[in-house]
């Protein structure tokens, strides 16, 4: 069997919040929940979910930008959580992210060539400069950018230009795994395909591995193989994209596919549960989407449900009844 590229077991996360100095309570924010998922060596894999969920929290887990609170992360077999920075350095050229805001991933200060140059002399000591401007340019042509701007400062691009600057700069490392952190969200709709079409590209000529996060389930249809639905800093359902989309098991599943605009054949004449996400300061005790869900039973406000295979189907679910 192939071992893992990125595997979780039983993640969780948690957040002390601040309180008076007198105060007895000491309130603790649950970003995550057990969150077990194992990423295959190729993948596209997409975490979906409202925000708040625990999509990006998950991500930086992942990348040891956060320390869990619980569970293990392993990276190719290797446990990689419980690292400290020396030894996990030989690690972090294989594992980059890329993140949201083109605007604000950027040193404001710095050239392109001096962004892209940092992490290959911060991880690679050994090459020399004439290797890294080499390094640099095969990035640049790999992302579509010009030669030219390697002098230029980010205030001079555009967002999805700042976008293909960023993804250059998770790539100079030559990396197996990437973190996308919702890389198309804050472009305009004519430049998030660009985006998205260069990032399949690239993991074809490259052989990259993505953990793709993102709200937009239209995105996880066309680019996904695999996708983990998220709620409360829970999976919810993990499952093949398309089974997604054709089968959905969990009724939070069937709640995001709903909510997606249709021009005819909509769902927002249906009665839908009101509702909102619930505190993660203070969570239910039974399922988190008890509150919310149409299907609700006196099991699910007392029982919190397990993620378990569902019969006949290569689905997971965290779901008394997804059968």
């Amino acid at each position: 069997m192939n071992v893992p590229i990125i595997e979780t077991k039983n993640v969780e996360m948690r957040f002390a919040l601040p309180t008076h100095f007198l105060s007895r309570q000491k309130p603790v924010l649950h970003a995550l929940s057990g969150v077990s998922i194992a990423i295959e060596p190729g993948e596209s894999f997409c975490v979906v979910g409202e925000s708040g969920c625990g999509k990006t929290t998950l991500g930086r887990a992942i990348m040891g930008l956060l320390t869990p609170s619980a569970g293990e992360i392993y990276f190719r077999g290797t446990r990689i959580d419980q690292l400290d920075e020396s030894a996990r350095k030989p690690i972090r050229a294989d594992m980059q992210m890329v993140f949201q805001n083109p605007y604000a991933s950027l040193n404001p200060r710095r050239n392109v060539f001096d962004t892209l140059a940092e992490p290959i002399r911060h991880l690679k000591p050994e090459m020399n400069h004439a290797e890294i401007r080499a390094q640099v340019e095969d990035v640049l042509d790999a992302t579509g950018c010009d030669q030219s701007w390697q002098r230029k400062l980010p205030h001079e691009f555009s967002g999805g230009q700042r976008q293909r600057i960023a993804i250059a700069r998770a790539l100079v490392t030559n990396p197996a795994f990437i973190v996308a952190d919702e890389p198309i969200s804050a472009l305009d709709v004519s430049i998030q395909a660009q985006i998205l079409n260069l990032l399949t590209d690239l993991q074809e000529t490259r052989g990259l591995t993505y953990l793709f996060i993102t709200h937009d389930l239209s995105v996880v249809k066309h680019f996904g193989t695999r996708v983990a639905v998220m709620y409360l800093g829970q999976v919810m359902e993990l499952a093949r994209a398309e089974d997604i989309f054709a089968r959905p098991k969990h009724p939070y599943t069937r709640l995001l596919l709903d909510a997606i605009p249709k021009l005819t054949g909509g769902s927002f004449d249906k009665p839908r549960q009101p509702g909102e996400l619930p505190d993660p300061v203070n969570p239910p005790p039974g399922c988190p989407f008890a509150p919310r869900c149409s299907m609700v039973q006196d099991r699910c406000r007392s029982e919190r449900p397990k993620l378990r295979p569902i019969a006949n189907s290569a689905t997971q679910a965290a779901c008394h009844f997804a059968d």
